[in-house]
């Protein structure tokens, strides 16, 4: 057996590899043997078939078998022993004189070549780093939001400015049938806070969908209605009232207190408001490194520069999925993937020339750190070692827990990696300045 490689160019190669009786007529006649031990044809005892017959009904099916794994081990083999780093996978060039009566064969792949590169770390503009801040706005809102949900509801004998409405809304045309509870303030516009105010249970208002409530999100949600069918909802409503009530807030008192964080870790309003603040702005951290690790990830793909061997991505776009494409329908896929495809190879190269691989051990670690936190949620935070041995084994047991830890944790390191090494400009801001910021 022969195997040579062409260079086309830096990123395209082609493959020969030349197969003739001597590397493949053993393992064929070995095949044979056993066949023929095992046959059970009419006319002949077991194990008695003459050669000829089983050569000539199983031979050419043997033959073509024997020689496919010889060419896939020969390929994988001859790719690991050059180094070579490809893209997707190898694509057979298909030969119109291609026989296989013939004893001797040769055979030709097309190899798309990952492009040797330097990532750019230092761009000429610095990357926004946000520090989120919880300001006394957003933790005043909060404890309102507490002392709601901590309160007592008072029922009430007619609607007023500060009431609750619970009650039916109905269209018959339109389906609708939905039971709701939503405040008197959520209700937009005069006219329809004059028919509400005043009503009693049992009454029935006609109402109008059209700017019924002061957030176009409230109207989905009391009605029932998914995001597309809310768009643009308009029809006429009928809310039959079944209850009415006003919310007495919840004291801020050690009690509530205990109630929130345990007995006695929070024991003033300060330290009340304090522990909110600093829980705001850990949920808060989590929400900038993403949209830290999103801009790096937008950065490094346009300023580190590369060619891919598109046309070999193109083609083998076209035949490695379930369904085969058209030229057409590859290209459009490879050009909706070309990012994805640059930021894994800038990726792996940053992992693997600055030691950042997910290594078992790591992996195992960060999943205690993982299953430590989830069982301190639930209040057990004393868990012995061997029952969290257990839990841990039976976390990476599956392989999709194993795949998304291993991409949390792979995340994490180049998160902190990005920190220390590229140019990032500090900002502090609001949680409604970020999201005016980032997602406009």
């Amino acid at each position: 057996m022969k195997i040579t490689k062409e260079d086309i160019d830096a990123l395209n190669s082609v493959v020969k590899i030349d197969i003739t009786a001597n590397d493949y007529q053993e393992k064929v006649d070995n095949q044979l043997n056993d066949y023929r031990k095992k046959a059970n044809i009419p006319g002949f005892r077991k194990g008695h078939v003459p050669m000829s017959l089983v050569k000539k009904q199983y031979g050419k099916s043997v033959m073509i078998d024997e020689v496919n794994k010889l060419l896939q081990e020969s390929l994988n083999k001859f790719l690991v022993e050059e180094k070579l780093d490809v893209l997707g996978n190898p694509l057979p060039k298909m030969k119109e004189d291609f026989s296989w009566d013939e004893d001797q064969f040769s055979f030709e792949f097309e190899l798309g070549l990952a492009p040797e590169f330097e990532v750019n770390l230092k761009p000429k503009k610095a990357i926004t780093a946000y520090k989120i801040v919880a300001d006394e706005k957003m933790v005043n809102n909060q404890i309102e939001n507490i002392r709601e949900q901590y309160g007592k509801l008072i029922t009430q004998q007619e609607v007023e400015e500060n009431s609750n409405v619970t009650g039916t809304f109905t269209n018959e045309e339109k389906g609708i049938e939905k039971k709701s509870t939503f405040k008197l303030e959520k209700v937009k516009g005069k006219i329809n806070l004059k028919k509400f105010l005043g009503s009693k249970v049992g009454d029935t208002l006609e109402l109008k969908s059209k700017n019924l409530f002061t957030d176009d999100h409230m109207l989905m949600n009391v009605l029932g209605l998914s995001h597309d069918d809310a768009h643009g909802f308009e029809a006429p409503l009928t809310l039959n009232i079944e209850e009415i009530s006003r919310t007495e807030l919840a004291e801020l008192n050690q009690d509530l207190f205990d109630k929130l964080f345990g007995a006695g870790l929070i024991k003033s309003e300060e330290e009340f408001k304090n522990r909110l603040k600093e829980d705001a702005e850990k949920q808060f951290s989590s929400q900038a490194d993403q949209q830290l690790l999103n801009a790096v990830t937008e950065s490094l793909i346009e300023n580190t520069k590369f060619d891919l061997p598109a046309e070999f991505l193109k083609k083998w776009l076209a035949v490695s999925g379930e369904k085969p494409m058209t030229p057409e329908q590859a290209g459009e896929e490879y050009e909706r993937s070309e990012k994805g495809l640059r930021y894994q190879l800038i990726e792996g190269k940053l992992m693997a020339d600055n030691n950042l691989q997910v290594t078992y051990d790591d992996l195992k670690e960060y999943t205690k750190g993982f299953v430590k936190a989830q069982m301190a949620q639930f209040g057990d935070s004393n868990i012995e070692d061997k029952q969290l041995e257990d839990i841990v084994n039976r976390v990476l047991s599956n392989q999709e827990e194993v795949k998304r830890l291993s991409d949390q944790l792979k995340n994490e390191k180049l998160l902190t990696f990005f920190k220390e090494n590229i140019k990032l400009k500090s900002k502090e801001v609001t949680y409604e300045d970020f999201i005016k910021e980032v997602y406009k």
